[in-house]
């Protein structure tokens, strides 16, 4: 027997179901923690029930046009924004990045220095291009709903994606400690990046 969708979990628990809708955060509990580890230092646990309340609150608004993924990732990049507009209120989230911003390293675990350079150069780059890489390498969305997350294009989407490697790519060779380690990690880029993912975050 397979297990009920997001949408047939989402449709129970609009009936009244709290069994439904605590299986439905269950199963992105992990996806929404991972989207704040990289970006916020200390305690992300507000943020992510912060995240969860506001798809409870705003649940007989969402049509299912999209996945129910797409929808809890955009209210988690506007409560990313919102947090960040409280620390600064020039804040950009093409123009600022989590370091611009004085945020300390978060609680990714890094299992070698290619992976620990990466998070750190990940974190270089402006907000919503960090948004766009993790979300596209670690949580395996699509163009589309890159598109309704930004908020922007499927075309802006493909370019802002190459701006973003782009921008990587020169932040791994600025970070690298040698320019043989800056070479080898600038080669598997993509990989690295994937590699970062769910198996390897904490």
């Amino acid at each position: 027997m397979s297990l009920p969708s997001d949408f047939e979990l989402l449709e129970a628990w609009r009936e009244g179901d709290r069994i439904a809708g605590g299986a439905l955060f269950d199963r992105h509990l992990a996806s929404v923690s991972r989207f704040f580890k990289n970006k916020i230092d200390g305690d992300i646990e507000d943020l992510v029930q912060d995240t969860f309340l506001a798809s409870v609150e705003g649940r007989d608004r969402f049509e299912g046009r999209s996945s129910f993924r797409t929808y809890l990732f955009s209210i988690a990049r506007h409560l990313l924004f919102a947090h960040f507009r409280g620390r600064a209120k020039d804040f950009d989230p093409l123009g600022s990045s989590v370091v611009a911003l004085g945020v300390s390293m978060g609680s990714m675990i890094a299992r070698s220095e290619e992976q620990r350079m990466l998070l750190r150069a990940l974190r270089t780059l402006s907000i919503d291009l960090q948004v766009a890489l993790e979300l596209y390498y670690w949580e395996g969305l699509t163009g589309s709903e890159l598109a309704e997350i930004l908020e922007v294009s499927p075309h802006t989407v493909r370019s802002r994606l190459s701006r973003a490697r782009a921008a990587l790519k020169t932040s791994v060779e600025d970070l690298a400690t040698s320019p043989e380690i800056g070479a080898s990690t600038v080669a598997e880029l993509d990989a690295l990046v994937a590699r970062l993912g769910p198996r390897r975050t904490g």
